[in-house]
């Protein structure tokens, strides 16, 4: 088998390959440094970090579906500057590339007071900033539903900092591809999709929702289809790179994603299922490229739309 080239380059950085455990699926890295070879990962997002500390939601907070689960943590990490100043410096002794920092808020002055201080750290390469939070100043609603909510934070963040800004998109939306051409046009360096679609389980002894807030974010490879479907889209509509997630268990799921239009491809709830599930699909790239006739991975980014 020829060599393959598996490298891509992602708002300016060299990735050697596509494949990023998702934001809330590997913690920190620290727990599986040990079992996995951390530098064989294109890069890794961080655990969601906001503020102020957080404790997250009420348990119970995940829930088993077929082809799938729910999970309702809220955010639950330690506030930036503890980011800042023990986690980052104890995944900077195991992990040697850039890292992608994952930024929830719950007001614009939040978004941009995290991404300022998480600007400053050398270790961090890219800020992926999840607009799926409530605005609490807004009503509750999710900062990423309507465009210029999405927007005013996009704009808050890139006047605070240098880095690249990618902005990460709900998929419980009516027109994702307007909120994405809104990021887009306020500065945004790439989009992040798709996040957890809204779902719920019912225990039929208690009669009452499984999840204690009711309803959580449904991830796992049943959400694949509508992640390609959303990535496909965005990709006509914007210039800026994508980074697809949704449903990703193996390396033909990441092929299928980089021809939706994907530059990069977090895996998230298969990390949950099957630890070293990174490892596995990097592996199994080449394999799967020799099979489809592709030579290096960055020809076949929105392949799809050729034609």
């Amino acid at each position: 088998m020829a060599v393959k080239d598996l490298s891509v380059n992602l708002c300016g950085i060299r990735l050697g390959n596509p494949v990023i455990p998702a934001s809330g699926t590997f913690g920190f890295a620290l727990e599986l440094a040990d079992s996995v070879d951390l530098g064989s990962l294109g890069g890794i997002s961080l655990k969601g970090t906001t503020r102020e500390a957080r404790f997250g939601n009420p348990t119970p907070r995940i829930a088993e579906c077929t082809a799938g689960m729910i999970n309702a943590v809220g955010l639950q990490n330690p506030g930036v500057e503890k980011v800042i100043s023990e986690e980052l410096p104890k995944m900077k002794a195991v992990f040697n590339k850039k890292v992608m920092a994952n930024v929830s808020g719950f007001s614009v002055e939040d978004y941009a007071y995290t991404c300022e201080l998480l600007d400053k750290c050398e270790e961090v390469g890219w800020l992926e900033v999840n607009v799926s939070c409530p605005n609490v100043h807004g009503g509750g609603m999710s900062f990423g539903t309507e465009p210029k909510a999405a927007a005013e934070v996009t704009r808050a963040v890139k006047a605070v900092t240098k880095k690249p800004v990618i902005i990460k998109l709900s998929p419980n939306v009516t027109d994702i591809v307007s909120i994405a051409k809104a990021c887009e046009d306020t500065g945004a360096d790439g989009i992040s999709l798709i996040n957890t679609l809204l779902g719920m389980r019912i225990d039929l002894r208690t009669k009452k929702p499984v999840i204690a807030n009711k309803m959580g974010g449904f991830s796992g490879a049943a959400i694949l289809p509508v992640a390609l479907r959303m990535v496909y889209q965005v990709y006509d509509a914007v210039k800026i790179p994508i980074v697809g997630m949704g449903g990703v268990s193996n390396a033909r799921d990441v092929i299928e994603m980089m021809l939706a239009g994907a530059t990069a491809v977090e895996v998230g709830a298969q990390n949950l299922v099957e630890p070293l599930a990174c490892k596995h699909i990097i592996e199994e790239l080449p394999t799967v490229m020799d099979k489809y006739g592709i030579k290096n991975l960055t020809d076949i980014i929105g392949g799809a739309h050729n034609g």
